[in-house]
């Protein structure tokens, strides 16, 4: 059984290692050496990395790479991406080369305000609250003004505080719903900071006219149901093969799909899941916090009453229309976006997007894998093609080198690939 050890954020590096390598692993030394090999040569790049989260033992890497063809708004992208699931990035260039030849795809945004409350308990008369909350409301402003100046300056700040009683679905509970613009920013320091200078002022004021408050806690929100972005693709619908065009059946196929999706929650999470192999992987890549837009996403999915489809399709006027709504609260500035090289470069990538384009840009990620996604289910399959991008995994996984791989690649070309037919061909192969 492990003891408990104490002081371990103190250890350097090198004892963190020695500690997790002689209490955990079969083999200290291969231990030491495996996370050892992951440490960047460059001393100062590595230093970057051990400071971004505490007890750092080395680097953990994904891939990354790019999807190209993008037609966004009538401007070509080349999109980076972070990931690890082998078929997303082929999947996402796929579609971008589909649609790149029916017009590409158009971005559009819906909102960019942000959230946060102070959420506190009161026991007394409601209405005097709701005296207390109109007579201070300037004072919240002027409170957070040091916080606040440079946002301004910028066109950003607070943009709506409010007070609201949520004793009815929990007793005594109330908040200051607060609204925010943090422009290129994801703004989670900002906003946050300005929270708890709310909360300081509401407990003040409260105290000098004695109404007995409990400020429970100040935090924003990653449910942003007004800071959306749209993207979608269209295209004529038509039986004549053109590349500018799709034909009625398989419209009507992904129509059906997004369908059962928006019906059936178990096929709507899974639905829902190759949109974020899509975000995720953008997201992940130029720097921002892919679990606050999980957990955004998935309770936007649910805003009905059910989960459901994040993507929509329908015929109209003989044209295919294919689109998501999605809430994504992004930053190009702050954060990682001016430490992480790799960060820095993807942006690069994207030409230097504000918050704004790197919304777009993500979004029609999503669509996109999610297009991918479908156009497999109801054409060929999706083994077929996944599978595939993860015969290279199951070789490497098998031990075979260089030149089975090679053969065994050009084998598979046309045969149906699964764990155990990789397996019999590099048996039959070494015999």
């Amino acid at each position: 059984m492990q003891k408990p050890v104490n002081g371990f954020s103190k250890f350097s590096k090198e004892e963190k290692i020695d500690w997790v390598a002689q209490n955990f692993s079969k083999n200290p030394q291969t231990t030491k050496k495996i996370l050892r090999t992951y440490w960047n040569s460059n001393e100062e790049l590595q230093k970057i990395h051990d400071e971004f989260i505490e007890n750092t033992l080395t680097n953990y890497y994904l891939p990354f790479a790019v999807a190209p063809n993008f037609m966004i708004n009538q401007q070509m992208y080349t999109i980076p991406m972070a990931i690890e699931e082998s078929s997303v990035v082929a999947a996402a260039g796929n579609a971008a080369k589909f649609w790149s030849t029916r017009g590409g795809f158009k971005a559009s945004i819906l909102g960019t305000e942000k959230i946060g409350q102070v959420h506190f308990m009161f026991k007394g008369d409601a209405n005097k609250l709701e005296t207390l909350f109109n007579t201070i409301k300037p004072q919240f402003f002027i409170d957070t003004e040091t916080i606040t100046k440079n946002m301004k300056k910028r066109g950003g700040g607070i943009t709506s505080i409010e007070l609201r009683n949520k004793t009815e679905e929990l007793q005594n509970y109330y908040q200051l719903h607060c609204t925010f613009e943090t422009l290129d920013a994801m703004g989670a320091n900002f906003i946050n900071s300005c929270l708890e200078q709310f909360a300081k002022t509401l407990e003040r004021e409260s105290e000098k006219v004695d109404l007995d408050i409990e400020v429970v806690m100040s935090i924003l929100s990653n449910y942003v149901q007004n800071c959306v972005v749209k993207a979608e693709v269209s295209c004529r619908i038509s039986d004549d093969k053109s590349p500018s065009s799709i034909s009625k059946n398989f419209a009507d196929k992904i129509i059906q799909a997004v369908a059962i999706a928006k019906a059936e929650p178990y096929r709507a999470v899974t639905h829902n899941k190759g949109v974020m192999n899509g975000i995720d992987a953008v997201v992940l890549a130029t720097g921002n916090d892919f679990r606050a837009i999980e957990a955004g996403v998935h309770a936007y999915a649910a805003k009905d009453g059910k989960y459901s489809s994040l993507t929509h399709a329908k015929i109209e006027n003989d044209t295919f229309y294919f689109w998501i709504e999605v809430p994504l609260a992004l930053g190009t500035v702050g954060g990682l976006t001016s430490l992480h090289p790799l960060v820095k470069l993807a942006l690069e990538i994207l030409q230097q997007p504000t918050a704004k384009e790197l919304m777009q840009i993500i979004a029609v990620a999503g669509l996109a894998q999610n297009f991918a996604a479908l156009r497999s289910l109801v054409t060929t399959g999706i083994q077929k093609g996944h599978m595939k991008m993860h015969l290279l995994n199951l070789l490497n996984q098998a031990g075979a080198d260089e030149q089975e791989k090679k053969q065994l690649v050009a084998h598979f070309k046309d045969r149906e690939i699964s764990n155990a037919a990789v397996a019999e061909a590099l048996q039959n192969l070494r015999k």
